[in-house]
């Protein structure tokens, strides 16, 4: 922990009956402190899991307070297992929740409603006789054909009701597949606004304004509003944090908005959670308590020795390539 930043990354993995509990570097990716867990992960396994780890921190003369340390920030996901461990055992230290997984959330619920629309279309189609149809069931037939064409675009080009930007030809596709169905398109805007929440040239405390405006406008729609109860979450709020902490004049962010050192790095010694699922792929029938502890501990060495071992790796590649 000599180049410890300060910033960390915390999250949990669930492996059939067990549970993983991280603790990542988010600068550097080096994972920093583990536990396993024969259960589910609960509020008191995480403030006592935290607990440690503070105190691990108190023995190498780290005090986590932005005053008095270096600790100044931890990302986590949206779970709701880490604010009440960290405001109690942290105070004062900035708490963001990832901004991957609170877009993730809203972007299921918008394609949630598309999908919805689609059902309610295809109910609406009109019911056809066997056979082919008739003089006087020939309206009804071409009416089932464009709502069949319409719930198939909107199946198609689902995708542009939660892609960030969109091009001049996407939404003129956009327009046509919502022609008569102005509740998609009030999904689309509401989704733009989502977007501009986490523009970086805003602070806090201005994307947090725009959130009231929109959660306001969202309850105005009521049948939208049902399917988008994930913009009233806690954890939308909390994803905003790191606007306050982008350290614009280091030319670098500070707090990073994502989870991703303990999910799956992309760098680094570490690969996270990435890692530890590729290796029990391996050995898939590996499941118990001791046996997860000993190759967490095995690849952590493994991690540890890999500053010693790249330069005869080079060396042998090297070797190889010149014969």
């Amino acid at each position: 922990m000599a180049d410890f930043s300060g910033y960390i990354a915390a999250d949990e993995l669930y492996d059939g009956p067990f549970c993983i509990l991280s603790i990542v570097d988010n600068h550097s990716f080096k994972r920093l402190f583990q536990r396993v867990l024969e259960h589910d992960a609960t509020q008191a396994d995480v403030h006592q899991f935290f607990s440690d780890f503070r105190d691990i921190l108190d023995t190498r003369g780290l005090k986590m307070h932005p005053l008095e340390g270096v600790s100044l920030g931890f990302t986590t996901d949206g779970s709701e297992l880490y604010p009440s461990a960290i405001s109690t055992l942290f105070p004062g230290v900035a708490h963001q929740s990832c901004q991957f997984h609170a877009l993730a959330n809203i972007t299921d619920a918008v394609l949630y409603s598309v999908a919805k629309v689609r059902k309610e279309l295809a109910l609406s189609k009109p019911k056809l006789a066997r056979g082919r149809p008739n003089k006087a069931s020939r309206k009804l037939a071409r009416k089932a054909t464009r709502v069949q064409a319409k719930i198939a675009d909107l199946f198609e080009y689902r995708y542009l009701f939660v892609q960030r930007h969109l091009t001049d030809s996407e939404h003129k596709t956009l327009l046509r597949i919502t022609r008569g169905l102005p509740n998609l398109r009030t999904l689309r805007s509401i989704m733009d606004q989502v977007y501009c929440l986490f523009d970086r040239r805003c602070r806090t405390e201005t994307a947090l304004h725009k959130l009231a405006i929109l959660r306001r406008r969202v309850q105005r729609f009521t049948s939208v509003g049902r399917a988008l109860q994930t913009l009233f979450s806690p954890a939308l709020e909390r994803a905003l944090t790191f606007l306050d902490e982008g350290g614009r004049l280091r030319g670098h962010d500070l707090l990073p908005a994502t989870s991703n050192a303990v999910e799956r790095s992309k760098s680094g010694p570490s690969r996270g959670h990435r890692r530890y699922r590729k290796m029990q792929n391996s050995v898939y029938r590996v499941r118990t308590h001791a046996a997860i502890i000993d190759r967490l501990a095995l690849d952590l060495c493994r991690d540890m020795l890999t500053a010693t071992r790249a330069p005869l790796i080079r060396a042998l590649h090297l070797q190889r390539a010149a014969t």
